[in-house]
This record gives C-alpha cells, sequence and structure tokens, in this order.
C-alpha cells in the first residue's frame, strides 16, 4: 500500500521546495502517522511507496528534491505526478547530453545513442502511468500550501523532527554545507546570489560543494564562485562532500545548518548538532551567523 501526499494551493513567498519536503513529515506527526521519540516508534511510511501528488508543474530536476527525501521516510519508493511536457523537457536536455557525450568520447557510445534514440521513441509517443481514479491508500495527507508560511527544518540529529523555523530561530550556526543530491544548480545561484546581496565576509564556515562537475563549470562560467570566494565561502570537489561525512568533516561539537539528506549524529563531525534546511535559508544562516527569524530570512529571501 501507498501512502498519498497531496499539495493543493500555490506556495507562498520565501517558501522552497526543501519545505516542503519537510513539510511532509511536519504533517505526518500531526496526523499521528510518524513519532520523533524512538520509544514505540511510529513511521507509517515505512516499507510504503511515497506517492506525490498536486506539483504537476515541477520540474524533473526539482521533483528529485522530493523523491530523495523519501529515504528519510524510510520509504521503500517515491512517485510524483509530473505533467508530460516536465518530462518530455528532461528528455530533450538528456538527448542533447548524450550526444555530446558521445562527440566527446565518453562511454560506449552504441549504448548511449540506443538511451538517445528510446527517449526519442517516447517523445514521438508520450505516456505516462497515473494513479486510478479509485485507488486506494494506506494513508492519504493533504497538505495546503497556503498553510505553510515560514520555512521548516529538521533539527538535531534527527530527519523526523521537524519544525517551523519561527521555533529554533537564534540558534547560533558555526558551520554551513551546501552540496548534496538534494541540491541543483539553482540553490547555488540563490546562495550566491545571498552572499552578493551580504557583501561581506561571513561569520561562519561555508562549503559549497556542487553535485556534479558540469554544475561546477557552470557556476564558474557565471561568476558564482567569485561570489563563494568574496564571502570567504570553502568551495569543495563536487559530489557528496560532508554529507557522507568521508570526504570533509566539519568541527567537532559545532552547530551547522546543512542542505545534506540526513542529520544522523556523528554524520557530518564528531558531536556536531546538524539543521538540515533549503539552500536559501543555509545561506542566511551562514551570512548571519545564526538561524534567521522569520522576518529575517524574509527579507533577504525577498532579495532573490
Amino acid at each position: 500500500e501507498s501512502v498519498l501526499v497531496r499539495f493543493k494551493g500555490k506556495m507562498q513567498p520565501g517558501i522552497t521546495l526543501r519545505d516542503l519536503v519537510h513539510a511532509i513529515p511536519l504533517y505526518g506527526i500531526k496526523q499521528g502517522l510518524l513519532t520523533v521519540e524512538k520509544k514505540g516508534k511510529i513511521n507509517e511510511f515505512s516499507g510504503r511507496i511515497l506517492e506525490i501528488e498536486g506539483l504537476e508543474h515541477l520540474t524533473v530536476e526539482q521533483a528529485f528534491e522530493l523523491s530523495d527525501a523519501s529515504a528519510e521516510r524510510s520509504a521503500a519508493g517515491c512517485t510524483i505526478n509530473l505533467s508530460e511536457e516536465s518530462v518530455a523537457e528532461y528528455l530533450r536536455s538528456n538527448i542533447v547530453m548524450l550526444r555530446w557525450m558521445i562527440s566527446e568520447g565518453y562511454g560506449d557510445p552504441r549504448t548511449l545513442e540506443r538511451r538517445a534514440q528510446a527517449m526519442e521513441a517516447w517523445l514521438e509517443n508520450p505516456s505516462l502511468m497515473r494513479a486510478d481514479s479509485d485507488a486506494d491508500y494506506a494513508h492519504v495527507i493533504e497538505i495546503d500550501l497556503a498553510d505553510i508560511k515560514e520555512p521548516i527544518v529538521c533539527c538535531p540529529n534527527d530527519p523526523d523532527d521537524v519544525k517551523p523555523l519561527s521555533e529554533v530561530a537564534g540558534r547560533q550556526i558555526d558551520e554551513v554545507f551546501i552540496g548534496s543530491c538534494m541540491t541543483n544548480i539553482g540553490h547555488f545561484r540563490a546562495a550566491g546570489k545571498l552572499l552578493e546581496a551580504a557583501g561581506q565576509v561571513i561569520p561562519t564556515r561555508l562549503w559549497v560543494a556542487p553535485p556534479t562537475k558540469m554544475d561546477e563549470l557552470q557556476l564558474k562560467e557565471e561568476g558564482f564562485y567569485s561570489l563563494y570566494a568574496a564571502a570567504g565561502a570553502r568551495t569543495e570537489m563536487p559530489g557528496c562532500s560532508l554529507c557522507m561525512g568521508n570526504q570533509a568533516r566539519i568541527a567537532p561539537n559545532s552547530t551547522a545548518v546543512s542542505t545534506s539528506t540526513r542529520n544522523f549524529p556523528n554524520r557530518l563531525g564528531q558531536g556536531a548538532d546538524v539543521f538540515l534546511a533549503s539552500a536559501e535559508l543555509a545561506a542566511i544562516a551562514s551570512v548571519l551567523g545564526k538561524l534567521p527569524t522569520v522576518e529575517e530570512y524574509m527579507g533577504y529571501a525577498n532579495q532573490i
């Protein structure tokens, strides 16, 4: 059986997809489908398929942010109802990339060409799987986007311990990590714009690690690496970086904001307290050296 999460309405100003990711466990807690307390733990997402509806306009890259986080719910898998145009746009982009890879000598050209041709065949006759109108679900979670008016964060050190920003604002932040498979190039552009708007060397240690070399190259060409350097950020080799905790580590017993997938004890740093948040909130925390109030957050967010 599946757990259906149905979003409705319009996203409010300053709210990001990462906040919607965290809204799922928040509303699960409200409905008694999830508990933070380990003793007698309840997790109705565990082993089930997480089906998400109501965000058909998302790009496929944006949808990954929601689907990747299904692992933190211990779900067996995740589906997201997207428009045919969103999927078609993604496939057209992939076809261009695959043909470029062939021209540059990457991998087996026959395998890459077969993939490109399969995508072209789908584009000629597009069809997507949809849930039956009378489908039964183990649970249904309805989330009205009009009710999400402030960022939602995961508190140290449990991705199920979700709270609105207003409940944790003011906490001192020593380190910030922007990276992992939960990010795409747009997040790094937004972070760069926020650092540029601040116009200062930040008081925290900020780690920036794009997930791919292609993103790194594009960000360099667009001048964002210059903005990171001006703010005093530390740019890491593309990849998992701090998210896995095996390429770099934050300082022991520090407090951090991270865009990574999970914040289990000692994962990013020994004895560290790690909040999970959007790239936008992470960048603002790096500038202020603390978790902002909702008003401070909105003041910065309105600039991008």
